[in-house]
């Protein structure tokens, strides 16, 4: 599975954002594969679906399997957001199982997020990354954080850091791409649900410690 979203998805992130205010001061994306997400108010939500039908056909022209491709027509953006300029970014993807046309076990959520945390080395220079493994209610999620600079701006640089588990009707993801501390404890704050299990954190505190 390693393969299955080996694309930009900083580049499909420029995707479109379905998100309803549910509580003071935050968005809320809900997606009907069995997750939610929230980020704060000041956050800007984006909305660039007219973006997505060229970044995929770049993503597939440069995929390398047949599995990649398969991953990029299948793969959805369900949101995006970001803050500040240059801009903290944070992306959620799902793939969802009907259209890729096989259930990922847990046998396949290290490969699967490894492949999509790959995915970033085409729009980044990464350094040395950190993962781990971490259980949110009866979900179990797979984590990468490492420093990066954009190819095309050397003199940004950012953590990036990726969070991956498998629901039953889709693998999901969220991505940021964090230029400061705030932006990326925004990202490990926002509050998740994961089908039935109740609200959480996305990334609890003490993850990465050994």
């Amino acid at each position: 599975m390693r393969g299955a979203i080996a694309v930009s998805l900083f580049a499909l992130g420029c995707a479109s954002l379905y998100a309803q205010g549910t509580a003071p001061g935050t968005y809320t994306y809900s997606d009907p594969l069995g997750f939610s997400y929230a980020v704060p108010s000041e956050w800007e939500v984006v909305d660039a679906r007219p973006m997505l039908p060229g970044e995929r056909e770049k993503a597939t022209q440069s995929a390398t399997s047949e599995d990649e491709k398969k991953g990029i027509a299948c793969v959805q953006v369900g949101m995006t957001a970001r803050h500040g300029d240059p801009a903290s970014v944070i992306v959620v993807i799902a793939l969802p199982y009907d259209c890729y046309g096989q259930q990922m076990t847990a046998d396949d959520l290290p490969g699967f997020g490894a492949g999509v945390a790959e995915g970033l080395k085409k729009t980044f220079d990464v350094g040395d990354s950190k993962t781990a493994f971490y259980t949110l209610g009866k979900h179990r999620l797979w984590i990468e954080r490492e420093p990066g600079t954009p190819k095309d701006r050397p003199e940004i640089h950012v953590t990036i850091e990726t969070a991956c588990t498998l629901l039953t009707k889709a693998a999901v993801c969220w991505m940021t791409m964090a230029r400061d501390d705030a932006g990326l404890a925004t990202f490990e704050n926002g509050s998740v649900t994961l089908e039935a299990d109740p609200a959480s954190r996305l990334v609890p505190s003490g993850t990465f410690t050994p």
